[in-house]
């Protein structure tokens, strides 16, 4: 009992220690100009870079989840391209100004953010979340997952160091060293605080919006794939989607999770999802895998989460070709008590056959009712139509002929490259666009008097 509160005090009294140094250092730098602060980011980035196959290496150690190879590619994206990409714009200073109107926009830092990391993604989101602060002129403080704890730490720590060595005040950048739910809570409700940067489970992020705090919070999302019979080519469509879900052993939460086919082209799109990786299970199968996924109280087990499909095959009891990349099921149902059309963070897709787009449609947004609304859709046609109806659903990326992941991330797409992506008020989330330094600054208006206010009286 001693050392259970010794450890508990110790980690409140990080929390205190963090935020007061992080706190002096957004004092220093408050009213800095853009250049400066992109010096910053700019060594950030570099530094990131360079340490990607470190960062990944500790990640998939610590955890067990992932894979090393594709959890260096999520380091490298945050800190070259979406980098790259936020160095071209601007986050604080004029931002815009309409002569015609008398009105200019101008960035202002939020100030102190506190940064909630996932054990899927434990470096990458350390990163992202760190460039975005500084571009904004904004210091943070990271809680990392306590079963990402160290390597969230090291990520943290590469950052705010190359941030110093660039000039940048010390403590910048910070992360807890003892990561608990007590410490986390008293981080999001610090009264230096000024806003809640989240990524997490659903618990998590419910926790982020009782704080009190602004927040931008993002959690579970449940993302269908739709595939028409226009779809312009199968064979690619089908390596798009297993390479989606598959990636990084299906940790993103923008990954396809459903894919509904309409039926003309059903049986060869089946075909072309097994050249491209897919096994196929019975239900047999089904039921010893939904076992290994699922608790009692249908929660995701955490030994289960990021996983291989050999992995998840060999714990359920069954074999799988070799050379399989994500295991389908076959389903006629979506809904709780069908537990494998749920989110699911591993390699696992489920599949419906629907006799048109129409039905198509009425699936897909069954899957979203289930834990996926705002989130992603993916929706592979030619028809314009289709692709116009289908952009009525209820999710805030509606990505077409590409994959979920890529293209939800903005790297396929044009969409802002981000490693946050909201999902608005369809799931409690304020925000449904991909979240970027923009997200993270006051935007005020200087406006000058356009017409006399005498006026108002008439």
């Amino acid at each position: 009992m001693t050392t259970s509160l010794d450890a508990d005090i110790a980690a409140l009294v990080d929390v205190r220690a963090k935020v007061d140094a992080t706190k002096r250092a957004f004092d220093a730098i408050e009213g800095a100009d853009q250049a400066w602060l992109d010096e910053i980011v700019r060594a950030m980035a570099k530094a990131g870079y360079a340490a990607s196959e470190e960062l990944a290496r500790m990640a998939v150690d610590e955890t067990g989840y992932g894979v090393y190879e594709n959890k260096i590619i999520k380091n490298r994206f945050n800190t070259g391209f979406v980098a790259d990409w936020m160095l071209e714009r601007r986050a604080v200073g004029v931002l815009w100004a309409d002569e015609k109107n008398k009105v200019t926009a101008i960035g202002s830092p939020m100030g102190l953010i506190a940064a909630i990391i996932p054990v899927t993604n434990p470096t990458a989101t350390v990163l992202f979340k760190s460039l975005a602060a500084v571009k904004a002129g904004n210091a943070i403080v990271h809680a990392p997952h306590p079963r990402a704890a160290r390597c969230s730490l090291k990520a943290a720590e590469i950052m705010a160091e190359a941030a110093l060595a660039a000039g940048a005040p010390e403590h910048l950048v910070s992360c807890l060293q003892y990561p608990t739910l007590d410490a986390t809570r008293e981080l999001m409700r610090h009264k230096d605080v000024r806003l809640v940067l989240a990524t997490g489970g659903p618990g998590m992020v419910a926790a982020a919006y009782s704080s009190g705090k602004p927040t931008i919070a993002v959690g579970a999302g449940n993302v269908p794939a739709y595939v028409d019979r226009s779809v312009p080519d199968l064979a690619e469509t089908a390596v798009m989607i297993v390479t989606s879900k598959a990636f990084d052993n299906g940790t993103a939460c923008v990954a396809e999770q459903s894919v509904v086919i309409d039926a003309p082209i059903a049986d060869r799109f089946v075909s072309e999802l097994t050249t491209a990786g897919a096994a196929w299970l019975n239900e047999s199968q089904q039921a010893a895998l939904t076992a290994v996924l699922f608790d009692e109280r249908g929660g995701l087990r955490p030994n289960a989460v990021g996983q291989s499909a050999q992995r998840l095959a060999q714990l359920a009891g069954f074999a799988v070709p070799d050379g399989t990349k994500v295991l389908a099921a076959e389903l006629t149902e979506v809904g709780d008590h069908v537990l494998l059309s749920r989110e699911i963070l591993g390699p696992v897709l489920t599949i419906y056959r629907e006799p048109d787009h129409a039905a198509g449609w009425r699936r897909c947004r069954e899957v979203l009712a289930l834990g996926g609304e705002g989130h992603t859709v993916a929706v592979h046609a030619s028809d314009p139509a289709v692709i116009a109806r289908f952009g009525q659903l209820p999710a805030g990326r509606i990505v077409v002929n590409t994959p979920a992941l890529f293209g939800g991330m903005g790297y396929s797409t044009n969409v802002d490259p981000s490693f946050q992506i909201g999902t608005g008020t369809w799931s409690g989330s304020i925000c449904s666009d991909n979240v970027t330094p923009l997200h993270l600054v006051n935007i005020k208006r200087v406006a000058h008097q356009a017409r006399p206010w005498r006026g108002v009286f008439g």
